[in-house]
């Protein structure tokens, strides 16, 4: 593994455990992390295409693999789709290969960037953090999984706004003091 590859998985290990984990912003995600189930692949995809054929290979191990060695997958991918809108503009492929590979129902994909935002958002809003990462990032679910844990978790659909409400609480200076406590 590369220094790059160590750096990049060591920001991603600190983004689940300080935020999404820390925070509880996925109440589903401690079980699956602590029990190491959580595949971390760092992408060399240098463009959208090279992407698309990574998506396509990473979706085809996870619904293959043993849900106990492998329950869900952050495809990493540093070096493409740095700018938000045309990450975006990307899950209508993310959409195609899931499709194409008769996963849909199966799979699902969700999105996490470190320049998300909302629609109906300013770039700066705080509530844009819930899905803020610190590298472009495909997160590759097992709806079975996530079924189970919608199913044991009383009010799920409410995740979202007690999402927006923790970050909110927290502000923009409190989630960079996550990551860096010397921050302002």
């Amino acid at each position: 593994m590369s220094a790059n590859h160590e750096t990049v998985i060591a920001a991603t290990r600190e983004w689940l455990e300080k935020a999404v984990i820390g925070l509880n912003l996925c109440p589903f995600a401690k079980a699956v992390y602590v029990k190491n189930q959580v595949r971390i692949k760092v992408s060399e995809a240098a463009n959208p295409q090279q992407l698309a054929e990574e998506l396509a290979e990473e979706l085809q191990l996870l619904a293959q693999a043993d849900p106990e060695e492998i329950d869900t997958t952050l495809l990493v991918h540093p070096k493409t789709l740095q700018r938000f809108l045309d990450f975006n503009d990307f899950f209508d492929i993310t959409d195609a290969i899931v499709g194409e590979l008769q996963l849909e129902g199966v799979l699902q994909v969700a999105s996490f960037h470190p320049k998300f935002q909302f629609e109906g958002t300013g770039i700066n809003d705080v509530e844009n953090y819930t899905n803020r990462s610190p590298y472009p990032t495909l997160h590759l679910i097992r709806e079975e999984s996530l079924d189970r844990a919608v199913a044991a978790f009383p009010n799920a659909e409410d995740i979202y706004e007690r999402n927006i409400e923790t970050v909110q609480q927290l502000g923009v200076a409190g989630w960079k003091a996550l990551f860096d406590p010397k921050a302002d």
